[in-house]
């Protein structure tokens, strides 16, 4: 009878558990799902790369490895939506030297995030906006301003299209 009755009640906690939302079920840990895959990146029309983005830690990260198809460059970020800023966070680190510390927002359909660091002595602003196209390709369109965001200049601007398996 006490075992009937511990299995039973076992088997309703374990059901209620199971039924509770992840800790990252927010509609808005979605926002970036747009970026998930395998990526072939091209930039004027030649693929410079590959990036492999994928949700990982439970569903509370997104992670980005990227590598260059004909050299050494490669990079990984993590991003992850901050529920109490009610912003997307992500840092960037690559084997050159660079790291970003990025935060922003879904803005009219795009990823659009921003930072701060200082580049040979003097304080620059990076922007980085993420768009999904029509078509399943992604744009990522990285800007930097030397003047406090007066005026921005192309980084990067690369063209995510799905890599064939």
């Amino acid at each position: 009878m006490i075992r009937s009755l511990l299995c039973t009640l076992l088997a309703l906690w374990t059901a209620g558990a199971a039924a509770q939302p992840g800790p990252c079920a927010l509609p808005e840990n979605a926002q970036f799902d747009f970026w998930l895959g395998t990526w072939d990146v091209s930039t004027g029309g030649t693929v410079v790369g590959r990036n492999v983005v994928a949700r990982e830690l439970g569903g509370c990260t997104v992670t980005e490895n990227y590598r260059t198809l004909n050299g050494p460059y490669e990079g990984r970020s993590f991003s992850w939506y901050d529920p109490v800023s009610g912003r997307w966070q992500q840092v960037w680190v690559d084997n050159g030297g660079t790291r970003l510390m990025l935060s922003g927002r879904l803005k009219d359909g795009s990823m659009v995030l921003t930072g701060e660091r200082t580049l040979q002595g003097a304080t620059v602003s990076d922007r980085i906006t993420w768009t999904p196209n029509a078509d399943g390709t992604v744009r990522q369109h990285w800007e930097q301003s030397r003047d406090g965001g007066i005026g921005w200049g192309t980084i990067f601007d690369g063209l995510y299209r799905r890599a064939e398996p």
